[in-house]
This record gives structure tokens, C-alpha cells and sequence, in this order.
């Protein structure tokens, strides 16, 4: 975010006390105080985390290998894995639920994920506790996005999760979801406080995993944070005092993990408005493409010139992407191993390979990242075609890069100003439906037809629902 303009006093008015100021905010946040636009998003959210989630129960094998490892471990059956059935504990269904969340990467985007590191964690407390209504969960869950967007937003330092190397979803994944279970424990002021101390702990999310190509761990790391934050809500709720001022103390986040060292955060953004402004209604996009979101911007102009045209994919000789953020270039390259990825998570974090698909079909689903998929010659040779060209002053003026398309003849070029999915272009409420009916049409444990609906019925009227992990019981 771009530094905001305030006085001195301002300044230190919305840094004294921050962290003490999130956590009474969480605490004293009810349904009935929520904007209906939140309300609304939340809904959205929850069903497009259970179905993302369902379906790499089905689509991805180290879905298996997690879940037999937490049954391995034993323990209280408290919470249930999506999509396989198994109860197990809170901490480790939230582990595999996370994890799961983020494997097929089309769980929603806002400055990183936000809503795989709070909708598992609210849903693995309401199992394990009872009686928790629709509102409660709602509610729980805009309290920890909230404070993940505004710890987000207050980063001032340009495309930090490039040049200092974190994920967001993970580093602030923790706090956020200690948020959401602290507050369906019914944690106090200072129980919350500590619940966030505590997470802030735990922290994690180097791009390491990531770079030069991408791990499991990339696909996991909400499956941390999620376990972490349910152990940090516990902790609290037994007593158990964490650390004070982790946003604004001397080896806070943005001291520790950021480099605010000799400039301020935008301290109005993480405490400003406490309670009337709600950043996730500026933010929190929908994935329309089951891929890394750095892809979307090449994704939207290779359709948008694929249609408008009518380019015929045999035709093409090269496709040129140029600009964009430091993450354009790190999905790019090297181009000969990003054209011909061997796992699926290595192909979602591949330009070449990715927007190879929305250039052949007009379009990329959950089967192009299939093994069948990943081993066609034909995706490998159009992905050969991609060419990254830095271009600092392109960078400079957009973060979107300008897309070329070169034919036997013709050359079209288009630079995107907003993407399908996000808060100025959102989906329609039948297209995410129909990305819930996909996904979890490949849960490990099938899924009757009837009860995929009755998932999509009850989680548009999610409010009026007395117990809301009935919606559990028709996944598992």
C-alpha cells in the first residue's frame, strides 16, 4: 500500500496500543454490527473454501499422505477432514483442512489467501465445541480476515512479498486464524491478546518454498498456520500469556518480517475505522482460473485477444510477456522447465505452462493439471512459445504486464486493467456455484448430487442456520 498522509499525532494515535486495539475489536465484533457486503463476502468465502478444499481430497495424492499421518498420531475424533470423513482432532483437521485449502491454488486471493487460514480453523472449533449458529461463524471469520487485511494493508514497502520473500498467507495466516478460533471460544480482550502473542510465535512462510520451484510446502502452508492458530486459542483460553505489541513492538512483524525499520507502516490502515470500514470489501477477489494468481493478468489478456481476434492457437509463434510484478518473471522462468512442470502444484505456479491452456482452450479447469494434462506435448510446445521480457519501466507505470501475441503474420498486444474474479469484476453467484459443484465433484469420498446442492443452499442462507457444521456432516 502506498504511504497515507497524516500528522504525527495521527500517526502515533493509530500505532499506540495496535495490537491491543485488533484484538478488542475482534472481541467486541457481532453479527448484528456487520455490513451486509461482509455478510455476503463471508458466505461466499465459506463456500468456495469447502469446495476448493474437497476436491484436492480427490485431485491431490499428498491429500492421502496427511490424512493418514494425523489418523496415525490418534487422538480425540473432534473435528472432521473435508472430503475423506475421518474425525480427528481440531489441530489436526485443521492441519490437513488448511493444506488441502491450497492445493488445487484456487481458493480466493486479497493479498494472499485469506480465507483457507480462517474458514477450516472457524469450522474444526465448531465441530470440536457445539452450538455454534451461522452468525457465530460468520462472524468469527470476518474478525480474522479483517485483521489479515489490515495487517496486509498497512505494508508500505513495494511488492514486499517479493523483495522481502514471505508469503502473506502464511505470516499472517496465524494471527488471523487465532483470531477466528479465539473468538468462537469466546475469548476475552485479554485472552485474544494473547491468542495473537501466541501465534505471533509461530510465524513462518519463506518463498523458499516456492523458488527456484515449488515444494509441497507452497501447497501446505495454511495447513501450518491453521494448526498453529488453533493451538494459540487453546493456549490463551488455559491461561497461557502471550506476547505483547506484535505489530507495533520493537521486533514486531513489521519490524522482524517487514522492512519498516526506517519508514512507518500505514498504522490508519491496521487500526482506522475499528468496527465501520471493512478492508475486505476492497480486497478479497474470487479465483476463476484454478491457478496461481500472478497468472491471472496474462490469463485475462490471452483470452481477451484469443476471443476478440478469434486467434487460432495453431497460428501462434510466440507470446510475449512483458513487465508486470517481480512474481510475473519468477513464474516465467526458467521457461523450459515452467513449460514442462511435473506436479501439479508446479504447474499452477507456471506462466508457461498455465497460460498455455487459456491460449489452446480459452479457458483453464481443475483436468489441466491432471497427469494426463501435464504430460501432453502439445501443452509443452505452446509453453515453449512464452518469452518473459523485464521491462523496468513498464513495471513502473502497472503492475499488470503488457501480453503480445505474435502469428503467422499478425501481432496483438493488450495489457488487462482488472481481472474476472476480483472486487471491480466479480463473478456472477451461478459461476461460483459452479466452481463449488466441480471441485467437490472430485472429493475422496463421493459426493450424492442432492447433497452438493443442499452444501450450496445452506451455505447461501448460512445465517439461519442454528448449527452450522451441518454443513460439515454433508461433505464428510
Amino acid at each position: 500500500m502506498a504511504q497515507t498522509a497524516y500528522n504525527q499525532d495521527d500517526v502515533l494515535e493509530f500505532k499506540a496500543g495496535a495490537t491491543r486495539k485488533l484484538a478488542e475489536h475482534a472481541v467486541a465484533l457481532k453479527y448484528e454490527g456487520l455490513p451486509q457486503a461482509v455478510i455476503d463476502i463471508t458466505k461466499r468465502c465459506v463456500l468456495d473454501t469447502l469446495g476448493v478444499t474437497i476436491g484436492a481430497s480427490g485431485l491431490i495424492e499428498e491429500s492421502l499422505v496427511l490424512r493418514d499421518y494425523v489418523k496415525d498420531q490418534g487422538g480425540k475424533a473432534e473435528s472432521s477432514i473435508w472430503g475423506f470423513g475421518d474425525k480427528v482432532s481440531a489441530m489436526q483437521a485443521a492441519f490437513v483442512n488448511g493444506s488441502m485449502g491450497h492445493m488445487l491454488d484456487f481458493d480466493d486471493i486479497g493479498g494472499g489467501h485469506p480465507s483457507i487460514v480462517t474458514v477450516p480453523v472457524a469450522f474444526c472449533i465448531a465441530e470440536k465445541i457445539g452450538g455454534v449458529s451461522g452468525k457465530d461463524l460468520i462472524t468469527a471469520i470476518a474478525a480474522g480476515v479483517d485483521v489479515y487485511i489490515r495487517g496486509n494493508r498497512a505494508i508500505t514497502v513495494n511488492d514486499w512479498t517479493m523483495t522481502e520473500g514471505w508469503f502473506a498467507t502464511q505470516l499472517f495466516g496465524y494471527i488471523a486464524g487465532a483470531v477466528t478460533a479465539s473468538h468462537l471460544l469466546g475469548a476475552d480482550a485479554d485472552q485474544m491478546e494473547n491468542a495473537i502473542g501466541i501465534a505471533y510465535n509461530q510465524l513462518a512462510g519463506s518463498r523458499q518454498m516456492a523458488t527456484p520451484a515449488s515444494s509441497h510446502m507452497r501447497a501446505m502452508q495454511a495447513g501450518y498456520s491453521g494448526q498453529g492458530a488453533v493451538q494459540a486459542a487453546e493456549l490463551a483460553a488455559r491461561g497461557i500469556i502471550g506476547d505483547k505489541e506484535v505489530f507495533e513492538g520493537r521486533y514486531g512483524i513489521y519490524h522482524n518480517y517487514v522492512s519498516h525499520r526506517t519508514t512507518e507502516p500505514d498504522w490508519h490502515e491496521l487500526t482506522g475505522e475499528l468496527g465501520t470500514v471493512f478492508p475486505v470489501l476492497k480486497q478479497l477477489g474470487t479465483k476463476v482460473w484454478p491457478a496461481c494468481g500472478y497468472t491471472r493478468p496474462v490469463n485475462a489478456a490471452i483470452i481477451y485477444m484469443r476471443e476478440t481476434h478469434n486467434i487460432d492457437p495453431a497460428t501462434v509463434e510466440e507470446i510475449e510477456v512483458r513487465g508486470g510484478q517481480g512474481a510475473t518473471r519468477l513464474l516465467s522462468e526458467p521457461a523450459y522447465e515452467k513449460a514442462r512442470p511435473k506436479i501439479s502444484i508446479d504447474a499452477k505456479y507456471s506462466i508457461p505452462y498455465t497460460c498455455s491452456i487459456a491460449m489452446l482452450k480459452g479457458d483453464v479447469r481443475l483436468g489441466d493439471y491432471l497427469d494426463d494434462a501435464l504430460q501432453n506435448p502439445v501443452n509443452h510446445d505452446m509453453g515453449d512459445k512464452f518469452r518473459y521480457v523485464e521491462d523496468p519501466e513498464a513495471s513502473a507505470k502497472s503492475p499488470m504486464p503488457i501480453v503480445t501475441i505474435r502469428t503467422n503474420g499478425n501481432e496483438y498486444k493488450h495489457q488487462v486493467t482488472s481481472l474476472p474474479g476480483d472486487v471491480n469484476n466479480p463473478v456472477s453467484q451461478e459461476r461460483l456455484r459452479d466452481k463449488f459443484r466441480d471441485a467437490a465433484s472430485f472429493s475422496a469420498t463421493p459426493i450424492a448430487d442432492s447433497d452438493i446442492e443442499e452444501v450450496v443452499s445452506l451455505c447461501a442462507t448460512l445465517e439461519i442456520l442454528d448449527d452450522a457444521t451441518s454443513i460439515i456432516r454433508l461433505v464428510t
